[in-house]
């Protein structure tokens, strides 16, 4: 019992031993393990201040140089702009030498002009003392005052200016038609010697014969029926007169009229006269009329050979077949106003195909104005624009009879050919009364001016003779008078081609041989 326990008390002694022995070692290194800490710890601080020091010894270098460099550029730029400063108050100095040196020129030439103009002004004053009593000298030698002696000096002047006018006027129209005349005279000569277009005497009614006078009776039917019928269809007027063995169709329409024409001469020629019939003879003139409009407006565009025409303005080229004025056929004026621009473009040198197409086109309002409000040229302008016509065309259109100014070569060309056409003796038949009044109103123009004894229309109006009296109106006066009294027959006449103004004067001396 006492060795065990002797064994276990050697055996907690060598455990006491061992344990005091393992935490002695163990102490021993992690006091070893401490130094070596307390070691690292002061080299790494070590390190670290050295390397503190390195980068700031590099950082110190860096700001050094970064100084030297900013104060080296600063340096150089605060020697230029000393340098500019410099050279700018150079500059100042320089102008404002010149400006004073300017200043005293200005001075001293403002001095002089100071003393010139005092020179002036005493020079003027004696200038006019002596304009004065030169003035006060020339009255009194001449006999006139200074208001009679511009009187006097005014109307030689006035005469003599009057002698170079006439003298120059003579001078320019003469030179004008030397150079106008023959080539005017050619160009319209050679266009109406090419162009011989037919004319027809065409009136506003139309007479239908009658192979006896009892068709009158059928005609106007029982109680007025048949009469009545056919005036209600054709929206014709029938004159059934004492005119033995015809009757007389009216209306404005020319066109109408031209249907009611043809159905009393179908109805004469069938001898059945009765509503239904006539119904039916009027139904059957109107598609003839239809297809004679449309053919003679295609022989119309065949004649003048003008393409492209829209087949309405076709149709109412040929309406105008049955349309006048002043006894003149409007379809065949207006072919031959075609033609005759047409040559005259063509001598000039202009398009030939547009004038001819205006010359055909110009009176195309005449084929419904009695239908549309307004003048022709205004529906004829209406038309053209309706159907695409050019703007040279429609111009032209416009322009024929001078409601616009005429601003292109064709528009002009056609205002001459319609002008040839209408003019043309023979072309147009004019009321005797018109006629009379157009010769009245040209000799009253002419005698509405100072110092004319009489004037004459003759040569149909052609020609106006003018007689002057010689003691109002001198020579040179009569070349101004006669372009005068030409300007207001112009501004105040309607007449077709021109007027020839011709200025008489007549100065007779009388004596007696005894």
């Amino acid at each position: 019992m006492s060795l065990w326990y002797l064994w276990l008390l050697i055996g907690l002694l060598v455990g006491a031993g061992g344990a005091a022995a393992f935490f002695i070692l163990r102490e021993k290194n992690a006091e070893r393990n401490i130094a070596n800490a307390e070691e690292e710890a002061r080299q790494i601080l070590n390190d670290a201040i050295k390397s503190a020091e390195s980068k700031k010894r590099e950082a110190l270098v860096e700001a050094k140089e970064e100084i030297h460099k900013r104060r080296s550029e600063y340096e150089r730029e605060e020697k230029q702009r000393r340098a500019e400063v410099q050279k700018q108050e150079r500059r100042l100095q320089q102008k404002e030498e010149t400006l004073d040196r300017k200043t005293d020129a200005l001075e001293k030439k403002s001095d002089t002009l100071s003393n010139k103009i005092a020179a002036v002004e005493a020079q003027q004053a004696e200038v006019a003392l002596i304009k004065k009593s030169q003035l006060e000298m020339l009255e009194k030698i001449s006999g006139f005052t200074v208001e009679e002696a511009k009187a006097y000096i005014i109307a030689n002047v006035k005469d003599d200016v009057t002698h170079e006018m006439a003298l120059k006027i003579k001078e320019i129209e003469a030179q004008f038609k030397e150079e106008a005349d023959e080539r005017a005279r050619e160009i319209v000569a050679t266009a109406i010697q090419r162009c011989a277009a037919d004319h027809t005497s065409e009136i506003t009614v139309s007479v239908v014969p009658l192979p006896n006078d009892e068709m009158k009776g059928r005609i106007i039917g029982r109680e007025g029926r048949n009469i009545r019928s056919i005036e209600t269809l054709t929206g014709c007027d029938l004159i059934i007169d004492d005119t033995p063995e015809a009757i007389t169709v009216s209306s404005f329409d020319p066109v109408r009229r031209e249907v009611a024409r043809l159905a009393l001469e179908k109805l004469i020629q069938d001898g059945r006269i009765h509503p239904a019939r006539i119904e039916e003879m009027v139904a059957k003139a109107q598609r003839e009329v239809n297809a004679t409009i449309k053919a003679e407006g295609e022989r119309a565009v065949f004649e003048t050979n003008i393409h492209g025409l829209n087949p309405e303005i076709i149709k109412l080229l040929g309406r105008m077949r049955y349309r006048t004025s002043y006894g003149q056929n409007v379809l065949n004026h207006s072919i031959e106003v075609s033609h005759i621009a047409g040559l005259m473009a063509a001598e000039l040198g202009v398009d030939v195909a547009t004038a001819k197409r205006a010359g055909l086109l110009h009176d195309i309002g005449k084929a419904i104005d009695h239908e549309v409000e307004g003048s022709h040229v205004t529906i004829g302008v209406d038309l053209a624009r309706k159907y695409k016509e050019s703007d040279a065309v429609i111009h032209a259109i416009e322009a024929h009879h001078g409601d616009v100014e005429a601003r292109t070569v064709v528009a002009c060309l056609v205002q001459a050919a319609d002008a040839i056409s209408a003019s043309r003796p023979g072309a147009r038949r004019e009321n005797i009364e018109n006629y009379v009044k157009r010769l009245e109103k040209l000799e009253e123009v002419s005698k509405s001016f100072p110092g004319i004894a009489s004037s004459y229309a003759i040569q149909a109006g052609r020609e106006i003779r003018i007689m002057v009296k010689p003691e109002e109106v001198s020579e040179d006066q009569m070349v101004l008078l006669a372009r005068d009294i030409a300007k207001k027959i112009e501004e105040e006449l309607t007449y077709p081609g021109q007027i020839k103004v011709h200025v008489l004067r007549e100065t007779k001396a009388v004596d007696y041989a005894k």
